[in-house]
């Protein structure tokens, strides 16, 4: 008796379905982490900005919303828990040598 091979190439619709809506995902997730991921950029940059002009005042509140969006990216995932922790003592770091926290 003759047993049917699998076709090879595309297939029915049902079994393409997993991928397409894989890549749906994707690109859903990408637009909705992208301005959590964008804030917190921008906000490092500002932080690192501020502790390079050597105003401590200035630079710990910098620092503080630095930390808060890269929480907030971490904490939904935009950018992965460790990323945002080594990040955060980074700029601790920084901070503390011109007379931070």
């Amino acid at each position: 008796m003759d047993v049917p091979k699998p076709k090879k190439g595309r297939g029915s619709q049902k079994e393409q379905m997993p991928s397409q809506k894989s890549h749906r995902v994707a690109q859903r997730k990408a637009l909705q982490n992208r301005p959590r991921r964008s804030a917190a950029r921008t906000a490092v940059t500002a932080a690192r900005k501020a502790i390079a002009e050597g105003n401590p005042d200035i630079a710990k509140a910098a620092f503080a919303h630095a930390a808060s969006a890269l929480d907030r990216a971490a904490k939904t995932g935009a950018v992965h828990a460790n990323n945002a922790s080594r990040r955060k003592s980074r700029l601790a770091q920084q901070l503390g040598s011109i007379g931070g926290p």
